[in-house]
């Protein structure tokens, strides 16, 4: 039974999300606030975290910040604000969803399924390596001619899905609903932006990534 952590300051809010989880079969936690979710984090493993933006304490943005620090459970972000800038703000920080209020809850349900399977692939090669990069899918780390590298966990499932999409050609949209799971509404910066990101982490082994000029990319050995 997948484990869940619903932070929100409204308490109708985690009533809603809490039972449509439990229907589906989650074991469900509740934090009343930033601070609650972050000291319940140190002390607990959760496979999937629902934080608010707006609480009371420490916001969701900060309490992303530092859940981060101790696991890289998947966060999927509740706001009322749906500006791009705030998507964006999330998305660099590491969040790995973000759903604008008011929300459906089969829609949260169906996202927090997606999170929680791509963050638990069942995968029977752990390890892959291509020359000197190595990807460990498990331990989630990636070394570079032995020496350890610090992805950002979204740079982390990016290198993922192009791996497992070895030599195909992905479109940028392609990237975005299933690396981001969110629609982007068609602006593909992001994408961009962490691709570059990712290869600087690659070093030499940048050119593995492959650009296809008005299109996309593929990781290609």
């Amino acid at each position: 039974m997948a484990k869940i952590l619903i932070a929100d300051d409204e308490q109708k809010i985690r009533l809603v999300i809490r039972e449509y989880a439990e229907f589906e079969g989650y074991e469900v936690f509740e934090a009343a606030d930033g601070m609650e979710a972050v000291s319940m984090c140190t002390d607990n493993t959760f496979d999937a975290i629902i934080l608010d933006v707006m609480m009371p304490r420490l916001d969701g943005f900060s309490a992303c910040k530092e859940i981060k620090k101790i696991c890289n459970t998947p966060v999927l972000m509740l706001s009322a604000r749906g500006e791009e800038y705030d998507k964006l703000f999330g998305f660099e920080i590491g969040i790995d969803d973000y759903v604008v209020k008011p929300f459906s809850p089969k829609e949260v349900m169906a996202r927090l399924s997606v999170l929680i399977r791509r963050h638990n692939p069942q995968s029977k090669e752990d390890v892959i390596e291509f020359g000197g990069l190595k990807i460990d899918f498990s331990g989630r780390n990636v070394f570079v001619d032995g020496v350890k590298k610090e992805l950002t966990p979204k740079e982390f499932e990016l290198l993922i899905y192009m791996v497992k999409n070895k030599g195909i050609a992905l479109s940028r949209e392609k990237l975005l609903s299933n690396v981001w799971g969110f629609d982007f509404y068609g602006d593909d910066r992001t994408v961009d932006a962490h691709i570059k990101m990712l290869r600087t982490s690659l070093g030499i082994y940048r050119d593995y990534i492959v650009t296809l000029r008005g299109y996309g990319y593929k990781f290609e050995v």
